[in-house]
């Protein structure tokens, strides 16, 4: 029996029971260049034709300001990738813009790992 704040789409013994490419729709692979550190943010258009209702969960999941695609595939429980398509279909009807990280061109830079370890030593 599904808790009652899962809804009904997780169930204690079985787990999720809708396949996470049903909610993609098979689709593996996303139309707007995103990464997991990518930023998407409301752009406060609704979204044209129908949309899931993931969708709307993810779009939710952004009205506190910009969020990471990791972060919403972590909400929404679902793989990256599968986050990734329904992101990138919010990106394109134009209720969702998206921004690369700012360290996109030089991911090793010192001061970003220096910045990203001195992170984890406060967290740890």
């Amino acid at each position: 029996m599904a808790a009652p704040q899962d809804g009904p789409w997780l169930d204690d013994a079985a787990g999720r029971l809708v396949r996470p490419y049903t909610v993609s729709n098979g689709r593996t692979r996303p139309t707007a260049p995103l990464d997991l550190l990518s930023l998407v943010m409301p752009t406060g258009t609704a979204p044209g034709g129908h949309m899931g209702p993931e969708h709307s969960q993810a779009l939710g999941l952004c009205d506190a300001g910009p969020t990471s695609v990791a972060e919403i595939a972590a909400q929404l429980r679902l793989p990256a990738v599968v986050t990734k398509v329904l992101l990138s279909d919010l990106v394109d009807c134009g209720a969702l813009t998206a921004k690369a990280p700012a360290f996109r061109h030089n991911p090793t830079d010192r001061s970003l790992l220096e910045a990203v370890l001195d992170g984890l030593r406060r967290r740890l």
